[in-house]
């Protein structure tokens, strides 16, 4: 399958003053249409070239020959997921089940916004600062250039990205101004929500699953092995739930019409069309 680029959920000018048309220009239109020009070619006539991105992910993770491909792979997820985590007139505190949930694993949010910032600025070089699931605990973590958090079977909640080109045109070297206005301005939490619910229906199972189904392949190298295994998990039924979580990183707004249209047929007794 080609890869595309997905649209952004709002418009260029939408995050201003916090991010600029022009920096959401080049992040989006050449940093991620990059990853992803780059990835289709290098995975065109391999055994990647029908692989879901998450598959190729954890197939090539430990495989020092298929670096290039990694990292690709990883930076299309990570921007794809990204977009998402942003929204015009966002930022502040969540409500409901996450603010209970960040309550109870890191005491208060404040707490929480102190580590997601100082895991940011503390990231050496390129890379993210992320709010994770790990083993049924809400958790703050930093990943190096393109990994995203599935390579060791923690479910994504929020991320921001802490590459130069994601602030460069609007804070220079300010990283930590960046972070800040990320989480007081631009957090879309409905976003992180639904990504804890999605967990709570088992995706992070299946992620771990399917992490532990091609590990012991990959780091070996044998990545042709690791592809079919990797197939063998995510066509089981594990995998239903993986990919529904894809599905929601790519178009959250699909989500919602669907959920408007449910609603519809409800209060008209079902007999709405779809």
């Amino acid at each position: 399958m080609a890869f595309e680029l997905p649209a952004l959920p709002y418009a260029k000018n939408a995050l201003v003053p916090h991010v600029s048309a022009k920096t959401l220009e080049f992040h989006h239109g050449k940093h991620h249409a990059d990853y992803v020009k780059k990835l289709n070619k290098l995975v065109q006539n391999s055994e990647f070239e029908r692989m879901q991105l998450e598959e190729i992910i954890q197939a090539t993770a430990e495989s020092a020959a298929h670096r290039k491909i990694f990292n690709n792979a990883g930076q299309h997820w990570n921007h794809s997921f990204f977009w998402h985590c942003m929204r015009p007139e966002g930022g502040g505190k969540p409500d409901g089940n996450l603010a209970q949930m960040i309550e109870r694993d890191f005491g208060d949010f404040d707490k929480f916004r102190e580590k997601f910032i100082e895991a940011g600025v503390n990231r050496f070089g390129s890379g993210w600062a992320w709010l994770v699931v790990d083993a049924g605990k809400l958790a703050v973590v930093s990943t190096p250039n393109g990994e995203p958090p599935i390579v060791s079977a923690r479910h994504a909640l929020l991320t921001c990205d802490v590459w130069e080109h994601a602030y460069y045109l609007d804070y220079q070297n300010r990283r930590e101004e960046f972070i800040t206005a990320f989480l007081d301005h631009l957090t879309n939490w409905e976003f992180a929500a639904e990504q804890l619910r999605i967990e709570g229906e088992g995706s992070y199972t299946g992620a771990r699953a399917y992490g532990q189904g091609v590990e012991q392949f990959a780091r070996s190298g044998k990545v042709g092995q690791a592809a079919q295994r990797a197939r063998e998990a995510y066509e089981g039924a594990e995998g239903d739930s993986l990919r529904r979580a894809e599905e929601v990183g790519r178009s959250h707004s699909r989500g919602e019409d669907r959920q408007r249209r449910a609603a519809a047929k409800s209060r008209d007794g079902g007999k709405s069309k779809t």
